[in-house]
Formats: structure tokens, C-alpha cells, sequence
């Protein structure tokens, strides 16, 4: 929505998100089954961050920052899902302008704080494998805590340039955000897209790295229950990585020009619900540890539960 000033300028006051359509009843679907799939990733990602937080052989730097991916996902799908499910529940399609400027802002911090600690989770297994003997001292809490914080910090910095930059521009007509900016962004649009992409070629590059080493130094473990613990270690990190790029891939380099309204609301719900919806999936079906403390921490719930509901029987 757009307003004018006192002085002739134009405010814009609110924009209009995708809708999936305009029909009441699929607007209702709509609702119950991304009411279902937030469920599952809330869920998901609570009972990893309470498996690490709770069960101390956990407390290691690879789960350290399992832990911050959790939470980084659990934060993501969290600010753009609610807002969709109100909005197709209240039958509208409208958000503030404060509220886009916030929206946008989280989801890049998420997002690249996220490819930040999997690239620093890419750094931690290389040494686990590559160097074991080092491993205590390189990964010791004080460095992981640094780690994590660097990850977090330059999400946030680089968000803040981001939306900064994207709301920096002059806006002139109509309710779609990147339809919506009058002024000559070409220069801008370019020179940013080069600066993300070194960022994101950066952490691309040592992920790849990383993993070229560990596959050298776990080819040559001569036994082969050792080469398939240490694959063991590293295939779920690689499924989440491969999801991430492969979302992030499709959302990015597909051509904007030719792109329908449909396609892009595809494309923003696999890039914001797919990720955080699976990534707790691949780490508790592949994992060994996290699904021995996710076990014993609700069967100690449980057990906790009958003995307090036979103590208030009695």
C-alpha cells in the first residue's frame, strides 16, 4: 500500500505476500498442512537441542554446533511460517512494512548464519579425521564458542547490509517488493549478487576442501570398520550440506525474468520449510548418539510421568 506525503513523496506502508489462491477452502488446506509441517520441525529441532543439551556425552564440539544449526533452523522456519498460516487463516495477503523489513532481516540472518556453521561443522569433522591427535586441542571450547559466535555475527552484519541496501531503494508502484523499486538498481543488484557470491563461494570452497582431505585421509584407513565409522561421522553432515545448496541453487539461480508467481512461492517453501523439516530428520536416523540420548531422555520422561501419576493415585 502506498501513501503520499505532505510534501508530494510516496510512503509505502505495507506489501502483499504470494498467496497459494484465493479460494477459502484451499486456503484452509493451506493452513492445516503447514500447521502440520511447523509442528514437525519444531518439534524435530526441540528434541535435538534438548538431546545435546541434556546428555552430557554429547557436550562436543560436533554437537555444539549441531546444537546452533537447530537452533538457527528452528528460528528460520519460525519467522516466515506463522505469518503465512495467519495470513491464510485471516484471508488476507498483507504485511507491514515493518514487519517485511524485520522478516527479511531474520530469515538472512538464519540463513547465513546457518551456511556459516556448516561450513565451521565442514572444519570440524576435517580435523576429528585428518588430525585426531590435534583434535582436543584445536576444537577446545574456547575456539567452538568463537566459532559459533563468528557464524552468528557475520549473519547478523550481513543481514543488516542486506536489508539495509534492499530498503534503501526508492519504491513507486505496486504491492510485489522486487516489482516494487523505481529506482536504477541494476549497479546495485550486481555489484551485491558479486559480494554474496564471493561469501557464499568462500564457504562453498572450504566445505569442498574439507571433505577432499577427509575422503584422502579416510581411504587410507586400512580397516574397514574404521573407514565406515569414519563415513558415518560425516554422511549426515553431507546430506544436510547438499540439501541447503541444493534449495539455495534453485532459489537463486533460476532465471527471475521468466519466473511465474507459482514458481517462486514453490521455490520459497522449499528453500524455508524443507531444510529445517529434515535437517533433525537426517541426523537422528543416521546418527548412532543422538538417537541412544533422544531415547534414554524420553524414556526418562516417561518413566518420571507413571511415577509421579502413581504418587498423586496413592
Amino acid at each position: 500500500m502506498i501513501s503520499h506525503n505532505d510534501d508530494g513523496g510516496i510512503t509505502v506502508t505495507e506489501f502483499l505476500l504470494l498467496g497459494f489462491s484465493d479460494i477459502r477452502e484451499l486456503q484452509i488446506i493451506h493452513f492445516v498442512v503447514f500447521l502440520v509441517l511447523y509442528l514437525i520441525s519444531l518439534l524435530g529441532n526441540l528434541l535435538i537441542i534438548t538431546a545435546i543439551a541434556l546428555d552430557h556425552p554429547l557436550h562436543t564440539p560436533m554437537y555444539f554446533f549441531l546444537m546452533n544449526l537447530s537452533i538457527l533452523d528452528l528460528g528460520s522456519i519460525s519467522v516466515t511460517i506463522p505469518k503465512s498460516m495467519a495470513n491464510s487463516l485471516m484471508n488476507t495477503r498483507s504485511i507491514s512494512y515493518s514487519g517485511c523489513v524485520t522478516q527479511i532481516f531474520l530469515v538472512v540472518v538464519f540463513v547465513s548464519a546457518g551456511f556459516a556453521i556448516l561450513t565451521v561443522m565442514a572444519y570440524d569433522r576435517y580435523v576429528a579425521i585428518c588430525q585426531p591427535l590435534h583434535y582436543e586441542m584445536v576444537m577446545n571450547r574456547r575456539a567452538c564458542v568463537q566459532m559459533a559466535a563468528s557464524a552468528w555475527i557475520s549473519g547478523i552484519l550481513y543481514s543488516a547490509l542486506h536489508t539495509r541496501n534492499t530498503f534503501a531503494m526508492s519504491f513507486c508502484g505496486g504491492n510485489m517488493l522486487l516489482k516494487l523499486a523505481c529506482s536504477d538498481s541494476y549497479r546495485f543488484e550486481v555489484g551485491f549478487l558479486i559480494f554474496s557470491m564471493c561469501l557464499a563461494s568462500s564457504c562453498f570452497v572450504s566445505i569442498i576442501v574439507s571433505y577432499v582431505q577427509i575422503f584422502k585421509a579416510v581411504l587410507r584407513i586400512p580397516s574397514k570398520h574404521g573407514r565406515h565409522k569414519a563415513f558415518s561421522t560425516c554422511l549426515p553432515h553431507l546430506f544436510v550440506v547438499s540439501l541447503f545448496l541444493c534449495t539455495s541453487a534453485f532459489a537463486y539461480l533460476k532465471p527471475s525474468s521468466s519466473s511465474t508467481s507459482g514458481l517462486n512461492l514453490i521455490v520459497a517453501v522449499l528453500y524455508s520449510v524443507l531444510p529445517p523439516i529434515m535437517n533433525p530428520i537426517i541426523y537422528s536416523m543416521r546418527n548412532k548418539e543422538i538417537k541412544d540420548a533422544l531415547s534414554k531422555w524420553i524414556g526418562w520422561r516417561l518413566f518420571t510421568n507413571k511415577k509421579m501419576s502413581i504418587f498423586l493415585l496413592q
